[in-house]
């Protein structure tokens, strides 16, 4: 059996899934654009540059959550998803996507945003597992922190070694292990899989793969 973990922000996605839900927010006045546009672009520059504080992140992206109904929150996501998702999923995306399920590889989608923006895009895919970083939820509302490792940098090796063991696996059980992936930040995972993947790569991630004659490829 084959195992194939994918990235998701910039790798599946033609954008970042965690940025535009805090813009989509700040479009429909939930959260101030004043206050929180200008966070957002610096946080996102951070992660581009590798520089990220992935607590101080969290404190800010999860927060919104803790404010609002969790009904809420889902009718705003159906909506996110329309406008902001889907036109950032192109065709070849998914057809590489659905190869890897009809090979019968166990697939996962592997990400640091966190598990209530990206489990829909995960169904989306058509993809069973997701690996990300989890909201804590207290039963009837987020509670503005994250519940165990984040999955960032090697938090995300952590994380799907939790999952596999949930399902009776550790990564010696496959034949071969895949990921696919665009950033630099994800260098410990596509380390440790035996088939490391770069997709649109960031400067830094693209001279990696060139050095190790890792392939490059593109879904845009």
């Amino acid at each position: 059996m084959k195992l194939v973990l994918f990235d998701l922000d910039n790798t599946l996605l033609s954008g970042d899934s965690d940025f535009e839900w805090a813009q989509f927010l700040i479009g429909k006045g939930v959260l101030d654009r004043e206050v929180h546009e200008a966070r957002n672009l610096e946080f996102y520059e951070h992660y581009k540059a590798g520089t990220l504080d992935i607590q101080a992140f969290l404190a800010f992206q999860l927060a919104p959550l803790s404010r609002h109904p969790r009904d809420e929150l889902d009718a705003w996501h159906r909506e996110f998803m329309a406008e902001r998702i889907r036109p950032m999923i192109g065709h070849a995306a998914r057809a590489l996507v659905r190869q890897h399920l009809e090979d019968g590889a166990l697939t996962a989608i592997v990400t640091a945003t966190n598990s209530f923006v990206t489990g829909p895009i995960c169904r989306e895919f058509g993809v069973e597992h997701l690996v990300a970083t989890v909201p804590a939820f207290d039963g009837r509302r987020f509670t503005g922190t994250p519940r165990g490792t984040p999955a960032f940098k090697a938090g995300k090796i952590e994380r799907v070694e939790v999952w596999l063991e949930s399902l009776g696996f550790w990564w010696g059980s496959f034949s071969q292990s895949q990921f696919y992936s665009d950033s630099h930040n994800d260098l410990p995972l596509l380390e440790k899989v035996s088939h490391p993947v770069a997709v649109d790569p960031d400067d830094t991630l693209h001279s990696h793969a060139l050095r190790h004659g890792w392939p490059i490829i593109s879904l845009r």
